[in-house]
């Protein structure tokens, strides 16, 4: 959904933040959130490129801005900076934490991960097969907690389902290819 949201914003020769912020104008917890997200991103420097991505799940909305930039044909995911509405915190280095695994959980699944099946079997058996996200990979994540006197939602992992987007949106702006099947690594391979 959100990168078709991204897709309709460049079909209509809108900017996609611009265009997020006009939908989102009757939603203010969502456009709260988002607009904490990009205000805590920094400038982009020259060469990167940046998707956003914004996603409600179990009570609870988090944006989600990723900065990458392009080496020999591959991202390289620099930053990524994310806040959540999850009512009020119980414990914030909780929520913190859970935001940070969850982006770097989002960013392996949306790069890498792929169980595929050979005469009814799964060909990956263990981790040598697998391939997951390298601690020298992960990018700085920055999480930001939107303060709230709402019912608490949840936390789990909500920061994982808009990475994928904010990704794959960072990567049209590198790229000005649509990618749209995960994992979006074994495409950019071929291509």
């Amino acid at each position: 959904r959100e990168s078709f949201i991204d897709e309709l914003a460049h079909r209509g020769g809108h900017d996609p933040i611009q265009y997020r912020r006009r939908l989102l104008r009757n939603s203010p917890r969502h456009l709260q959130c988002f607009e904490l997200a990009l205000a805590k991103s920094p400038p982009l420097p020259a060469g990167q490129h940046r998707g956003v991505a914004l996603f409600k799940s179990y009570g609870s909305i988090v944006a989600t801005v990723l900065d990458l930039s392009m080496r020999d044909g591959w991202p390289k995911v620099h930053r990524i900076v994310c806040a959540v509405d999850c009512g009020r915190v119980v414990h914030p280095d909780t929520v913190h934490a859970q935001l940070m695994g969850a982006s770097l959980m989002g960013l392996s699944a949306a790069l890498y991960e792929e169980m595929s099946f050979e005469d009814g079997r799964a060909v990956q058996s263990n981790f040598h097969q697998y391939k997951l996200l390298g601690m020298a990979e992960a990018p700085q994540v920055d999480s930001y907690i939107v303060p709230s006197e709402e019912d608490p939602g949840g936390i789990g992992e909500v920061a994982l389902p808009p990475l994928a987007a904010a990704l794959g949106n960072a990567l049209f702006s590198a790229t000005g290819v649509r990618y749209r099947q995960l994992p979006l690594g074994k495409q950019l391979k071929q291509s």
